[in-house]
């Protein structure tokens, strides 16, 4: 092409203007076209296959080993409070007393007339005897005898009550003293040292708690007890109350990671709760630092059944929808497909999947919000992390 550059214009400036020129026309002939982008990178990796322990996730509270309210059982003036407010103590320790002078004298009185009353009947049995004897030689008639035998069944049965006199006597005294029935952790006190207590009937001093072990109550609803029978039905098996105490039972607390406190099972109701619809059950755990305090909402782990080959896959890449939950796929041809998955407990990182998977399916595990059903994307194969076999492999493998 010929470019007409004006004349006595300087050569570069002729130059420039020949190729602006040129590149105009070339432009003009170019054809535009639209490239579509390529499909998104999305990681895929295969479910792991592992053996799993299923769970059962519940709530529950920690409740005392035991519980007994302390009271003052006789009328009288708080003399002492022989310990400190939320202290440990041992049993048999002095925790409260009690004015003692009154029952002091009671029981002396008592055993005086315990003595009186053996007296008499030593003086009876003297005096039946003699008439006993007489009455065989015919100098004293029968019905001589027969009085002094009256009179000494008399003074034995004032005997038998001068005696429960006396240990009415002595447990009133006894009483007097609050000792701790066991090993525990005794409440604030309730009565102050001077206070008259024990006169409209018994008065609660405090309450002494027994923490190790500790108790956790908890219930499991209808569904989950058929659930629980069925699979023992299938395996031709019964808990026996021996086996329901080897079942182990791990707890965790409102802000601690999983289930660090470990226990096992104590007690299960024989019947259901018809207001209810829910079964009692309790667990035990030892509790020799106290880290456990009575009342605290606990999450409570139970194993119900041992899968030997369980699919897992990261909880992170199952959604959520109205029909329940899924997981994306890549199915033929690099296609995006949505598969609804039943899902199951929670192991470390992962998650089991009951059903709705396959061990070849290819899960989108990164790169999920770029991934979208019946879309192309450009799959990444990737293995399983290291931490996250470990945390599908790390398991406690009790089960009932």
């Amino acid at each position: 092409m010929n470019c007409q550059c004006a004349a006595g214009k300087p050569l570069s400036a002729r130059f420039l203007s020949c190729l602006l020129i040129t590149l105009g026309v070339a432009g003009c002939n170019a054809k535009n076209e639209y490239v579509a982008p390529p499909p998104p990178k999305v990681s895929v990796a295969r479910p792991a296959e592992s053996a799993v322990t299923s769970y059962l996730e519940l709530t529950g509270n920690t409740a005392a080993f035991r519980s007994v309210d302390l009271a003052a059982r006789v009328p009288g003036f708080l003399e002492t409070i022989d310990y400190k407010d939320g202290a440990a103590v041992s049993k048999g320790s002095l925790l409260f007393g009690i004015q003692r002078d009154v029952y002091l004298a009671q029981l002396a009185q008592a055993q005086g007339s315990l003595d009186a009353a053996e007296a008499a009947k030593l003086n009876a049995q003297g005096d039946y005897e003699r008439q006993a004897a007489l009455g065989k030689q015919d100098f004293a008639s029968q019905a001589r005898v027969e009085q002094a035998k009256a009179e000494l069944d008399k003074a034995a049965s004032a005997v038998t009550q001068a005696r429960a006199g006396l240990d009415l006597a002595t447990i009133n005294l006894g009483y007097t003293q609050v000792l701790a029935p066991f090993d525990g952790v005794v409440t604030q006190h309730l009565a102050d040292a001077g206070s008259l207590v024990g006169i409209a009937g018994p008065t609660k001093l405090a309450t002494i708690l027994q923490v190790d072990p500790i108790y956790v109550n908890f219930t499991v609803s209808e569904p989950q007890v058929l659930q629980i029978e069925k699979s023992l039905a299938k395996r031709g098996t019964r808990l026996t109350e021996d086996e329901i105490s080897q079942i182990p039972v791990d707890i965790g607390l409102q802000g601690e990671d999983g289930f660090p406190h470990a226990g096992h099972l104590d007690y299960v109701a024989p019947h259901l709760d018809p207001a209810s619809g829910t079964l009692q059950v309790r667990a035990v755990l030892d509790n020799k630092d106290r880290s456990l305090a009575p009342g605290l909402f606990a999450r409570v782990r139970v194993p119900v059944a041992r899968r030997e080959k369980a699919l897992l896959v990261r909880d992170d890449a199952i959604g959520t929808n109205q029909q329940g939950n899924y997981v994306l796929v890549v199915g033929k041809d690099d296609v995006i497909v949505q598969r609804p998955v039943v899902i199951g407990s929670r192991e470390g990182r992962l998650r089991i999947v009951e059903s709705g998977l396959a061990f070849d399916d290819l899960v989108v595990t990164q790169g999920v919000q770029r991934a979208t059903p019946g879309n192309k994307v450009t799959p990444q194969q990737v293995e399983m992390a290291a931490e996250e076999r470990a945390a599908a492999d790390t398991r406690k493998t009790g089960t009932p």
